[in-house]
């Protein structure tokens, strides 16, 4: 049963192949792009942030270079000291009671 439905089948022509690697060959490239960028830009702006070049990012293109970008930024002592945030703002002080005018 298998065999006839393997010889009733028919695969994509040579030209058809041809046809799908030429459009393959010209969308990969835009999703390579994209996908690195996807990776790059956010690793700028966090090498930035912690007082390292941001050139670093560029590890990434490296095979296991992540890796040891990762490193780096979770081991390295940052240059740049984070301003301390408060956790709430102190309220103002309450107006002074009014006396009543005495007579």
């Amino acid at each position: 049963m298998f065999n006839l439905a393997f010889l009733l089948q028919q695969g994509p022509s040579a030209d058809d192949i041809q046809h799908m690697v030429v459009a393959m060959m010209a969308i990969l490239p835009i999703i390579i792009l994209i996908c690195v960028a996807i990776i790059i830009i956010p690793f700028w702006f966090i090498c930035k942030k912690a007082g390292f070049s941001p050139w670093l990012s560029l590890l990434n293109l490296v095979p296991l270079g992540n890796l040891i970008l990762l490193y780096v930024l979770a081991f390295a002592q940052w240059k740049v000291v984070p301003v301390p945030q408060m956790a709430y703002a102190p309220p103002y002080p309450p107006p002074p009671p009014q006396l009543p005018p005495q007579q």
